[in-house]
């Protein structure tokens, strides 16, 4: 089981004791025999790993086990069909526990090994169970409880007997280092059979496991589960272990037992009351400890410190758990009481799910209901169960639950104090006090249980949370240093960085071999080599799903959606080869005759190679007698590793005359630069810039091959009211100027000497770009047209017979009359308005026309903007959207610090590879189509994808449909063709080849999902419907089908579980926080600073996007360089976006792929900033830096070259902006912080995981 991270979300009801269920092991120290945290066999864990049930264990209730009321017995299912492991997060309540019959899961496949030697899941039949001993030390890392520790080989007295007891110890406790009475905490280490007991003391729990001893209001904790091994953590180390209590009770039981061998697995099922809703085991490894959230501190417990969390990981709801919908489930006398908060380790380790009742699950047992006799969560008068927040519940029906995770609430209680030390956020660490940023506690909800933490390397594992009931404790009923927190802990949250990390250890070092189909690649933020074995890489073509669903029906109840993001042109790294180009000569690239479908791995020979059979449509073709080869025994043809079409995923083709507009091969494009030379262009230095550094640049046009002269042609217009058109030609002495004022009916003076070529024309080109800005450095006109600019380009080309692209350097609204004249419609009352779309939308319709005339042509516009006011982006930005262009904006330009900059973007987007003249088309195979489309370019028709240019950074997502069933065994394929014309004048056929695998089960559809994508293909969907919907509803629809595909995954695919319980599929569980950044970004959910004019920008810059872009763009990356090591090739481990992670006394490189932010803590060290910017004092920075000095020390030199290398990895050059703590710039360089709240509006991350899950339990109610 390997595929879901669960989180409990809701408070789970207390159904115990005053004192607190056991605790489930340490929060945090997934075990690998649970199902959930799976830890490599190996591992130097301290614990020896459990695994599973010794077999001494009766088959009923083992006797010290205490009931537990949520506790559900269930069955045991042995074999988990679906390798789908959950990891719960507790989020919330849980449901009441109910007695009766165990579910019976039918029999799924239990994985017992997940990756490398990871054990899911039950231990072999028969296998002794090592239990960790409870002296074994715990690697302390940095958690200070907050009493001083004891030794880990402390004994301590039996648990205590009665209720009496336990409250006559808690009366007399003491936090500190006091020594337990005999009767103590109940903490005697265990045996080494037994699972250690991090739990809490269960109240009075009888010595026997028998129903009619305990107090019908108070259930008995379920025992506690042994810890896995601790796993990788994500945040700060766990804090020392405690000593178990309880030697003979196996699990923290409530009284004094035997010591009992457990049974084994298959034996292990519990009679005992149906498990109320357990969540399945998270039998994957999960990536990182689970998520768990930690709840609020119970209420009364004054007397127990928590263990301090880390500083590094913030604490995401200081104020109290966010708001979640009302405590509905709950059953019983009272409303479950807080929970202390989980401190869990990082977010992703997949851990056991919690039982429902918030429990671990016992070890290796199903978890337990409690007799009929001990329902009913604790009376107030009894105090919340102490260690509640983190039970784990029980992962798969009657499996042994999994390990305990992140969500455990903490270590047991210290010696001096009964109950646990509540834990504050954070793998175990610092106590952290309320955060900024954060609102209070909402009121009336139950505390947020902490969810179990996933296990570092699961593939994939659900994830669960409730958001809804969260009780507030009340403040007067908590020790002041619980009053801190009671908020779902950000670090047992899916951790976007740890999902990084882990798959940056496990793909990063092998190459990546395409030839498998329905293979999903190693994400976007990892290294990795391709080798191209028959399916395109993912560098050309990503998919959201590599498991399409057989039918429309599945596909329609999944919501998942189909789409895949091609980058036909995309740049390889230099180890890997480019597509190979094949020429068959005049007879051209070798089709299907019925879908004409070009030659790919897909054909089919057959008849001993005389015909082919296609893939795509199953019709067979007569292969040329040019083309024939005969075939080996398997019945590939022999030439088959010979030819790349035959075994490759990409290549090219040489096309034909027949691909050719009017049966003549094209000529060489040209680029034409078009400068707005109006007063505020002028004035702001932009005129000067561009025609230094065009000078220059012409050397540096594109071309095949670097050792000859690039083939493009070039030419020079200046504008303002009127243009003015160049005579640049080689036989000139000086360049002449035409000016054209009849700008309503635009047309070209000059025929030969406007578009000539570098080499035979520089002199007299250098001449004129010299002279244009003195030409016009004292002008006073400050109107400007646009319309007719982009007219004479065009009309420039079209008189050539050539594709090309206008390069338009453009300052202000074009108000002088002309075609295309534009007013100011900004109006800042529409915004969230049901008007709100028009803002988006091209203010006259004369720039669509003009779209489509230029893509006839193969006339693609770059729009360099530099704008001092408003100049309406959403309606000059329609010809480059349309014709495959560029916008760059430079607002409020200024030569000193924008230069930079802006040459860079120059220089990238004249020398960078690009076609000209393109159409492409995506054909499927029988079964789905395409149907929709997404990026920058122009269809005429329902199947052509239009270019006038393609470039190597453009995009276009593709969604597909289903028109008919897909087969299992024949999977779906996929072809992306482009026709296109090179810098040469060749006309080529692009063709990328892709095979999916197609599935009837859900799970499956789960499991092979790429989530990346998925925010990429919905953050291009919602920013195209602005066009037509208001943002609320845009906002709205994309949460629905968020929460659809989740609620989905988690009726049909998850175990049984509590309600309380979010339930991620492993390869979603960043769904939520990546989904959050859309859902609060600029352009749906502005805040007041924000132009519409940049709305429109990031619109459309969103829309051509690829996932590598889109990722760093909703996500940014953020990098403490403290912790460079300057000796190392490798950066710093990156923190996660929340101002909580940010060290006052650090330095951070922010980078979301538009700009860079150097953020420098008020208390820096004097030697970082010394190296960094040749001061130590803070106060000595200058803010307004662009680029930092270049310093003699290695510190200096390291970071100058990572920001040179992030830069280089980005389609546009990032300027770098230095933000000191506490200055005005803070608030911009705050923004990108997005898993905290946002100024406009937008949720945290945690406050948003609590409303997605309330939206998912509200679909399955």
């Amino acid at each position: 089981m390997r595929d879901e991270l669960r989180m409990n979300v809701n408070q789970q009801p207390h159904m115990t004791s005053p004192y607190g269920q056991p605790q489930p092991g340490y929060q945090g120290y997934p075990q690998s025999g649970y199902g959930g945290g799976h830890m490599p066999v190996g591992y130097p864990a301290q614990y020896a790993p459990y695994n599973g049930p010794g077999t001494a264990y009766q088959q009923g209730p083992p006797q010290g086990y205490s009931p537990y009321a949520s506790f559900p017995s269930k069955t045991l299912a042995t074999n988990l069909a679906s390798d789908l492991s959950s990891s719960p997060l507790n989020l919330g309540m849980r449901g009441p526990p109910t007695s009766g019959a165990p579910p019976v899961s039918g029999a799924q496949n239990y994985s017992q090994f997940g990756q490398g030697d990871v054990q899911n899941g039950p231990p072999p039949m028969g296998a002794p169970p090592q239990r960790p001993p409870v002296s074994q030390s715990y690697t302390p890392g940095a958690g200070n409880l907050s009493g001083p520790q004891h030794p880990y080989v402390q004994q301590f007295g039996a648990p205590p007997v009665s209720m009496q007891q336990m409250t006559n110890q808690m009366a007399s406790m003491q936090v500190g280092s006091t020594t337990p009475s005999p009767a103590g905490p109940g903490y005697a280490p265990p045996s080494v059979t037994q699972a250690p007991i991090s739990a809490a003391y269960t109240p009075a729990a009888p010595p026997t496991f028998s129903p009619s001893t305990a107090a019908p209001t108070q259930p008995l904790p379920t025992e506690g589960v042994a810890q896995p091994p601790p796993q990788s953590y994500y945040g700060a180390p766990p804090p020392a272990q405690q000593p178990f209590p309880n030697p003979s009770a196996p699990f923290s039981t409530a009284g004094p037992t035997q010591p009992q061998a457990p049974p084994p697995v298959s034996q292990q099922s519990f009679p005992q009351a149906p498990p109320v809703s357990q969540t399945p085991f998270s039998t994957a490894l999960p990536p990182g400890p689970t998520q768990s959230y930690g709840g609020p501190p119970p209420q009364a417990q004054p007397l127990f410190p928590r263990p301090q969390l880390p500083t590094s990981q913030p604490s995401a709801f200081p104020g109290g758990p966010p708001p979640t919908s009302t405590p509905s489930q709950l059953t019983g006398p009272m409303p479950p009481l807080p929970q202390p908060p989980v401190s869990q380790p990082s977010p992703y380790h997949s851990g056991p799910p919690l039982t429902p009742t918030g429990f671990l699950p016992q070890g290796g047992a199903p978890p337990m209901h409690p007799h009929p006799g001990m329902q009913g969560p604790p009376m107030a008068s009894q105090g919340p169960p102490v260690a509640q927040a983190n039970h784990i519940p029980p992962s798969q029906p009657g499996m042994p639950p999994g390990p305990p995770n992140a969500g455990m609430s903490g270590p047991p209680p210290q010696p001096g104090m009964q109950g646990y030390p509540p834990q504050q956020n954070g793998a175990f660490g610092q106590v952290r006090g309320p955060q900024p940023g954060y609102a209070g506690p909402y009121s009336g909800q139950p505390n947020y249980g902490a969810p179990p933490a996933a296990s570092a390397s699961a593939p994939s594992a659900p994830k669960r949370l409730d958001p809804d009931s969260i009780p507030s404790p009340h403040a007067s009923d908590m020790p002041p240093v619980q009053k801190t927190r009671h908020r779902i802990d950000p670090d047992s949250i899916p951790s976007p960085i740890q999902v990084i990390e882990d798959d940056k250890a496990n793909k990063g070092s092998e190459p990546f071999i395409t030839g498998v189909r329905g293979q999903a690649p190693p994400l976007i933020t990892t290294n990795f080599q391709v080798r191209d074995q028959g399916n395109a890489s993912p560098r050309y073509i990503r998919c959201t799903a590599y498991n399409m669903p057989c039918s429309s029906d599945m596909a329609k109840q999944s919501q998942v959606p189909l789409a895949a993001v091609i980058k036909p042109l995309a740049t390889l790294p230099p180890d890997e080869t480019l597509p190979y180009l094949v020429d068959h000569g005049e007879s051209g690239p070798i089709r299907c005759n019925r879908c004409k479908a070009y030659m790919c791995p897909f054909m089919q020979f057959i008849e001993g190679g005389r015909r082919f059979h296609c893939g795509f449509c199953s019709c067979v073709t007569e292969v040329p007698p040019h083309y024939f080869q005969h075939l080996d025994h398997t019945g590939k043809r022999v030439d088959c590793y010979d030819r790349p079409e035959l075994s490759m995923g990409s290549y090219e083709f040489m096309a034909t005359v027949d691909y050719c507009k009017n049966n003549k091969f094209p000529q060489p494009p040209a680029f034409i630069f078009l400068i707005d030379v109006s007063y505020n262009a002028v004035k702001s230095g932009m005129v000067g810039i561009v025609c230094q550094e065009l000078k220059t640049l012409l050397d540096y046009l594109p071309r095949e091959n670097p050792d000859v002269e690039s083939n493009i042609r070039v030419g020079f217009i200046t504008y303002n009211k009127v243009l003015h058109f160049y005579n640049v030609k080689a036989s000139l002495a000086q360049p002449q100027m035409m000016v054209v004022s009849d700008v309503a009916d635009m047309f070209v003076p000059l025929l030969d000497g406007f578009l000539v070529s570098v080499s035979e024309s520089r002199v007299v080109i250098e001449s004129l770009l010299d002279q244009i800005p003195e030409m016009f450095a004292d002008t006073r006109e400050t109107e400007t047209v646009f319309g007719p600019v982009i007219q004479a380009g065009l009309e420039a080309l079209k008189a050539a017979d050539c594709a090309g692209k206008l390069f338009v350097f453009h300052s202000s609204l074009p108000i002088a009359e002309a075609p295309g004249k534009l007013k100011n419609r900004e109006d800042k009352k529409l915004v969230g308005t049901d008007k709100e779309k028009s803002l988006f939308q091209p203010h006259v319709s004369f720039y669509n026309t003009l779209a489509k005339e230029c893509v006839a042509q193969g006339c693609c516009v770059d729009l360099f903007l530099f704008p001092n006011q408003y100049v309406d982006v959403a309606t000059l930005g329609v010809v480059p959207t349309s014709t495959g262009g560029s916008i760059y904006k430079y607002t409020y330009f200024q030569a000193a610090t924008d230069q930079e900059r802006f040459l860079n973007d120059l220089r990238r987007d004249v020398e960078k590879q690009m076609g000209f003249d393109a159409v492409m088309r995506v054909r499927t195979s029988t079964g789905i189509r395409a149907t929709d489309f997404f990026g920058s370019f122009y269809m005429s028709n329902t199947t052509d994808v239009e270019l006038a240019g393609l470039d190597c950074d453009k995009t276009v997502t593709v969604e597909f449909r289903h028109d008919d069933k897909l087969s299992e065994e024949t999977g779906a394929l996929m072809q992306c063709a482009v026709l296109y014309t090179s810098f040469n004048g060749q006309r080529r056929l692009r063709i990328h080849n892709m095979a999916v695998n197609c599935c009837s089960q859900l799970a499956d559809l789960y499991r092979n999902c790429e989530t990346d994508t998925i925010i990429n293909f919905f953050a291009k969907y919602a920013y195209r419907s602005v066009l037509s919907s208001p943002t609320k509803n845009v906002r709205d629809s994309l949460l629905n089908q968020c929460a659809h595909i989740l609620a989905c995954y988690r009726k049909n695919c998850a175990s049984p579980s509590s309600a309380g319980q979010l339930i991620l599929p492993e390869c979603m569980k960043l769904l939520p926080v990546y989904l959050n950044c859309i859902l609060k970004s600029d352009v749906l959910q502005p805040g007041a600073d924000v132009s519409l004019d940049d709305r429109a920008y990031l619109r459309q810059l969103v829309s051509s996007m690829d996932v590598a872009e889109s990722h760093v763009f909703f996500y940014p990356r953020l990098l403490p360089l403290q912790n460079l090591d300057v000796e190392s090739t490798s950066l710093p481990l990156a923190v996660r976006d929340s101002e909580e992670r940010l060290s006052r006394g650090g330095v951070y490189l922010l980078e979301n792929g538009l700009n860079l932010f150097l953020w420098v803590g008020v208390n820096a060290q004097q030697e970082l900033l010394q190296n960094i910017f040749g001061t130590p004092a803070f106060s000595q920075i200058d803010p307004s830096m662009t680029s930092l000095p270049a310093l003699n020390n290695p510190f200096s030199k390291r970071l100058r070259e990572i920001i040179e290398s992030f830069r280089t990895q980005r389609p546009r050059y990032m300027k770098l902006i230095v933000v000191k703590q506490e200055d005005k710039l803070e608030m911009i360089f705050k923004h990108f912080l997005v898993e905290d709240k946002s100024n406009n509006g937008g949720a945290s991350y945690v406050d948003f995981l609590c409303h997605m899950h309330k939206e998912i339990r509200q679909l399955l109610s």
